[in-house]
């Protein structure tokens, strides 16, 4: 094993150790036996999951627990309701372009089942860990960055009950070395299971965005993932089009391959800023594949435009938040 695999491996996110009992405290809530969460099961002590023999009415609210990130100005929640938007792409690029405009951030990957910043970002090396045991975040075109994809092999599955992947997303936020970041964006997984929760329940969220493409079928799943981000008081920023539409790079004409402007129209209904449209480009897929995202490039300027537009209006609505 080389020494840097022996230091990491010192870490509490990644013992084989800590595993166990993460596989331990989610063998207990499926045996009836406490909730998952370590809480001991006590009757006077609470995690404020409602898993108590009084339903949940004396137990103290989870969000009470929200705490920010020391130096973290700002945290940008980017979801989808279903897989396949375009979503960790869209993050990655709105990353950059925060960055390009000369701020401090920082990029979370957090889906832990299908991470894919370290292929986007082009990367593929383990982060250092500091003398306390804090994980150092790679960086990258300005960024810091942080993915399970760093840490395991890149066919390796995430085998995970729903306890492991809360406390690693926790780790996440709390154990990495985020230092002064005035943007956080976190690329969050598809649906609102345990990762959703457990980061509304661990820090305030600044900004939620919605990523979606105009097919009707994508458009459902997208309002549950607004409808989720309601239920928990975090404020949407607004729903982006991903894949909009589609220009012929021979005759120039455009094709609407996958319909257009539903989401436009899901964002005038909801009552949310609609905030772009993101062309289908074939340098952006291939560009992703070989870890040079599009934002870091001269080319197509209408994509590079709509990316810059999101990222002038969070930093406007971020200045403005510190303004109130």
């Amino acid at each position: 094993m080389h020494n840097d695999e022996k230091e990491l491996n010192k870490s509490n996110w990644n013992g084989k150790d800590e595993a166990d009992n993460f596989e331990d405290e989610a063998d207990d809530f499926e045996e009836g036996n406490g909730c998952g969460c370590g809480s001991g099961g006590e009757e006077e002590s609470s995690c404020g999951c409602a898993s108590g023999n009084d339903g949940g009415h004396n137990n103290k609210n989870p969000f009470d627990a929200q705490t920010p990130i020391s130096g973290v100005k700002n945290i940008i929640a980017v979801a989808s309701g279903k897989g396949g938007v375009g979503k960790s792409t869209f993050s990655v690029n709105l990353a950059i372009s925060l960055a390009q405009q000369g701020k401090k951030v920082g990029l979370m990957d957090a889906d832990l089942y299908g991470p894919s910043v370290p292929t986007m970002m082009g990367i593929n090396k383990r982060p250092d860990l500091t003398p306390h045991n804090k994980i150092i975040p790679i960086e990258k075109f300005g960024i810091k960055l942080m993915s399970l994809g760093f840490l395991i092999p890149e066919d390796a599955p995430a085998i995970w009950r729903g306890p492991i992947v809360m406390q690693v997303t926790t780790q996440f936020l709390r154990d990495v070395e985020w230092g002064e970041l005035d943007f956080l964006v976190i690329d969050l997984p598809p649906g609102t299971g345990d990762i959703q929760l457990t980061l509304v329940q661990t820090v305030p969220i600044n900004f939620a965005i919605v990523v979606s493409t105009p097919q009707d079928i994508s458009l459902i799943d997208a309002k549950k993932a607004l409808g989720m981000f309601d239920k928990v008081n975090v404020p949407v920023f607004g729903i982006v089009e991903n894949m909009s539409y589609f220009i012929c790079p021979h005759c120039n004409k455009r094709s609407d391959i996958f319909k257009h402007g539903g989401a436009k129209q899901a964002s005038e209904t909801l009552g949310v800023n609609f905030l772009g449209e993101v062309p289908i480009v074939e340098e952006i897929c291939e560009l992703s594949d070989k870890g040079e995202p599009i934002m870091t490039k001269d080319i197509h300027p209408e994509v590079k435009a709509v990316f810059n537009k999101i990222a002038d209006s969070l930093i406007l609505r971020s200045e403005q938040r510190v303004s109130l």
